[in-house]
């Protein structure tokens, strides 16, 4: 990671190394946080934020969940990442707010602790690898479940969660897998580490409902809509795992994944072994949007004005 001069913190720009807590701050022994990933992209007309109201909703609605008092309203936050990253005069970066607990007693009982606020930005690629886009990924089924229902709330981007997430990556990783996929407690198709997915068979396109303990992911709404855009059927159901070996096409989708495709699991080719036509297709628009070479029909992308307009809303 290559830092960046500037980090926002409850309102004010500090510079990266002073963005500190103490290390009996509640996140830290209670894993209380919740976050947000973040791609602003250089379009043909300038950086500009994908879907960046989306995201600070998400991360409100996470904080919501877990009764954390959040002084900030959407139009904030955005207005913040917008400047953070003119602050840091970056063409594409990956922006991460974390809303968390902070430094005061020390207990389970989080009611005397501070709530703070950061966000952040840097540069970063392709999360799985550039030729992972065009080549796809292989992947396995993890042994480790998604979080259960009335365990913690799968609706909340919470950094506890997480902790789920690393033992699905680190046992792939161990493995020699790039990913790997979680079933829900019922044993039906949940999502990756860190990426929503979808399988496409016979031409239509089935991804699991949000009920399948499923991050209710920006970039998947995404897709769902350009899937309805191009006629293609698209169907939230749940989705048993051997549906996954005899799939013709299957890709992850994610904010740091976008949309990758995945030509193995378990050692299992999926279809041709290769990205398929409809994963392709739905890449085309969603780049062509995010890059700017397409018109953004939907309003996704929020330009990022140079200092000369900053004070003109973003």
């Amino acid at each position: 990671m290559t830092p960046t001069p500037k980090i926002w913190h409850n309102g004010q720009f500090i510079a990266w190394n002073d963005a500190k807590i103490h290390v009996l701050s509640h996140v830290v022994s209670y894993g209380s946080s919740v976050f947000e990933g973040i791609r602003c992209y250089e379009t043909t007309k300038g950086p500009a934020v994908f879907r960046l109201p989306e995201h600070m909703r998400r991360l409100l609605d996470s904080a919501r969940i877990y009764r954390m008092e959040v002084p900030y309203t959407i139009e904030k936050l955005s207005e913040a990442a917008v400047d953070l990253v003119r602050e840091n005069n970056l063409a594409s970066c990956y922006i991460r707010p974390i809303l968390l607990r902070g430094y005061g007693t020390m207990g389970v009982l989080p009611g005397k602790n501070p709530n703070e606020a950061y966000m952040a930005c840097w540069e970063w690629g392709k999360y799985l690898g550039e030729e992972a886009l065009s080549s796809g990924v292989d992947v396995c089924v993890s042994s480790w479940n998604r979080i259960a229902p009335n365990t913690l709330p799968a609706l909340s981007k919470a950094g506890a969660n997480y902790m789920n997430s690393q033992l699905i990556r680190m046992e792939a990783d161990v493995n020699g897998y790039a990913e790997g996929i979680a079933l829900d407690q019922q044993g039906y198709i949940s999502e990756g580490s860190g990426e929503n997915i979808f399988v496409v068979r016979d031409g239509k396109i089935l991804t699991p409902p949000l009920g399948a303990s499923v991050l209710p992911g920006i970039t998947r709404d995404a897709i769902i809509t350009l899937a309805q855009t191009l006629n293609i059927p698209i169907i939230e159901t749940i989705i048993p795992r051997e549906l996954l070996y005899i799939a013709d096409e299957v890709f992850f989708t994610g904010t740091a994944a976008e949309i990758t495709p995945i030509r193995s699991v378990d050692r299992v080719k999926v279809g041709e072994g290769r990205r398929g036509p409809i994963t392709e297709k739905l890449q085309k628009e969603f780049f062509g949007i995010v890059n700017g070479t397409a018109a953004d029909r939907f309003g996704w992308l929020t330009p990022v004005k140079s200092r000369e307009f900053a004070g003109v809303q973003n």
